[in-house]
């Protein structure tokens, strides 16, 4: 009686275990919020156009501006939105990181939205929706 009493509790020990351990998320994962918005060049939609928000401290959030300018930021594979806190922006017709050659042709969009940019965005928790209206 005795044994079958600690094999249950072992075994419900170890369940126990296993489900804190899948179902929570890692200690070191930043908190996030979902980031979208609209991108315009003199009141144009600007598609094709890469957007990343650049925190003060950890990973880069990143996204593509559709046919109708608007874009949804990705933090990392399916993880969407981008760290709490203040970023630097950067909005490019040109994918520079995965490109650092330059083969894709000229830029469109003027070096203070992208090299050097004068952009900056606050992402708080909820959803945050910023637009970015630019021009020549």
């Amino acid at each position: 009686m005795m044994t079958q009493h600690c094999f249950t509790l072992l075994f419900c020990l170890a369940i126990s275990f296993l489900l804190t351990a899948c179902g929570s998320a890692p200690d070191d994962q930043p908190k996030l919020a979902p980031v979208s918005g609209t991108v315009t060049m003199d009141g144009a939609p600007l598609a094709g156009a890469f957007v990343r928000f650049y925190p003060t401290t950890g990973r880069a959030s990143a996204a593509k501006t559709d046919e109708a300018g608007k874009y949804e930021l990705v933090f990392i594979r399916d993880e969407m939105g981008a760290v709490l806190g203040k970023h630097t922006v950067k909005i490019s017709t040109l994918d520079e990181e995965n490109d650092p050659f330059g083969d894709q042709g000229s830029e469109t969009v003027p070096e203070k939205y992208n090299k050097k940019t004068t952009l900056e965005a606050t992402v708080t928790e909820g959803d945050n929706t910023i637009d970015f209206e630019l021009t020549k």
